[in-house]
């Protein structure tokens, strides 16, 4: 198939993106990603015919160091850790109760390396805050990673969410959905790349995907990072090319269809 698609390795490279490359001691953006679906697992609520609920809103407590290092980022970290909620809620079969939304503050008595996931339940757009359903007491739950503690009193939210991850592009390969998160994703053989692709015609980072934005509009391109096979679309090897809707992506003997999202 040509792709190596776990889990954990997917979730972690959907927020990795250039943010971990800024963060190598502190609480990475990926354990709070990871965080955020060990929360969700815990607090679904299953309500007949198959269907099972979810808080939609998840506010992340920092201490004042990591706070202070990801605040730069703090708009763009939380549009990719909602997308990839979205996307393991998406994949699990669960209705979060309104509009998903990942809001980060400075919390109080927390060391540096620890945060707190605190998620709560919106309706109507922000309006009738209710708790999440109650969990039994204990302290950091067994599936939750150490330096982690989740807080289940819930909190005002913000206004409505900044981006609906629907509308992000994607990656269709072999009919597998590959969502491209983050600002920047890479492609190639090593087990660094966003997206490892499993082909000896590949090299280790063979090339990166850029999502950037004008007013409104995603704008998607691919820029070829000295691959010795090259990148191609549509059949033409590439240096640099904006992508559209449909265009065949191909890397080695590996074939990729873009798609744009919604609009």
């Amino acid at each position: 198939m040509g792709i190596i698609n776990r889990v954990e390795h997917g979730l972690a490279k959907a927020v990795h993106g250039a943010f971990a490359k800024a963060f190598k001691s502190e609480v990475q953006p990926v354990e709070i990603a990871s965080a955020i679906r060990r929360a969700m697992d815990d607090r679904a609520a299953l309500l007949g015919h198959g269907r099972a609920m979810v808080p939609n809103l998840y506010t992340i407590e920092l201490s004042e160091t990591d706070y202070e290092r990801l605040g730069d980022y703090e708009d763009e970290l939380s549009e990719d850790l909602v997308a990839a909620a979205q996307e393991h809620a998406d994949s699990q079969g669960y209705q979060p109760h309104g509009p998903l939304e990942v809001n980060l503050i400075e919390g109080e008595g927390l060391e540096t390396g620890v945060f707190r996931v605190r998620p709560a339940t919106s309706k109507r757009g922000g309006q009738d805050l209710e708790p999440p359903p109650a969990a039994p007491a204990r302290g950091v739950p067994p599936r939750v990673p150490s330096g982690t503690v989740v807080d289940e009193r819930p909190v005002p939210p913000r206004p409505a969410p900044r981006t609906n991850p629907s509308s992000r592009p994607w990656l269709d390969i072999n009919g597998d959905r590959y969502p491209l998160l983050g600002s920047l994703t890479t492609l190639g053989r090593d087990d660094s790349a966003d997206i490892v692709v499993d082909d000896p015609g590949v090299s280790r980072r063979h090339s990166e995907i850029r999502v950037t934005t004008d007013g409104p509009h995603l704008i998607t391109s691919i820029r070829d990072l000295n691959s010795t096979n090259g990148t191609f679309v549509n059949g033409d090897r590439i240096s640099s090319q904006r992508l559209h809707d449909g265009d065949r992506v191909t890397l080695g003997r590996t074939s990729a269809t873009f798609r744009a999202g919604r609009r």
